[in-house]
């Protein structure tokens, strides 16, 4: 019997046997896949932790920057707004065409520094004082209006100042805020 010759690839360069190229197209997707997971995995690896230390530095500068009372950009930074509030509520009356009128107004003191705030608590009693009597010495048909209001709180705040700069040596609140006020 006649042994069976192998048959000859084409001499055009044709594909070989199905089966090996089904295989070899396999290898080269799989390789291909493998690739470009591990180029994406490793191009975010890169980019995310070359980002970090920037962010780090701008962090540090930041904190750094706070530590000074200057921003990134030069400009000084406001500190956190600190809100102490006066308790009781100051209550004054009125009298208005013969009758009793009252104010009763919940009072915050807000400021930026705790320890000038701590200084200041130590003159509380002469503060209220002074607030009382800029309370009562007020006109009452005024304070019903919104205008009326607000100027009471701006010379509240002048009167706040006034005596913080005197006994702490700083004016030490920015603001006096009416938490609650009710006029009857």
């Amino acid at each position: 019997m006649a042994k069976k010759e192998k048959a000859a690839p084409p001499a055009d360069g044709a594909a070989p046997a199905p089966g090996k190229g089904k295989l070899k197209l396999i290898i080269l997707i799989v390789v291909g896949l493998l690739i470009a997971v591990g180029g994406s995995v490793g191009a975010t690896w890169f980019f995310l932790h070359k980002s970090a230390p920037a962010a780090e530095a701008a962090k540090e500068g930041e904190h750094g920057a706070a530590e000074e009372g200057k921003g990134p950009d030069g400009k000084p930074l406001k500190k956190e707004a600190i809100y102490e509030v006066l308790a009781p509520a100051f209550i004054v009356n009125f009298n208005v065409n013969g009758r009793q009128r009252y104010m009763q107004v919940s009072v915050a003191l807000m400021g930026r520094d705790q320890a000038k705030i701590d200084a200041l608590k130590v003159h509380m009693p002469v503060l209220r004082n002074n607030l009382v009597l800029l309370f009562s010495g007020q006109n009452f048909d005024n304070l019903a209006t919104p205008v009326g209001k607000e100027m009471l709180r701006q010379l509240a705040t002048a009167s706040v100042q006034e005596l913080a700069k005197k006994e702490v040596g700083d004016t030490t609140i920015e603001q006096v805020l009416f938490t609650n006020i009710v006029l009857q």
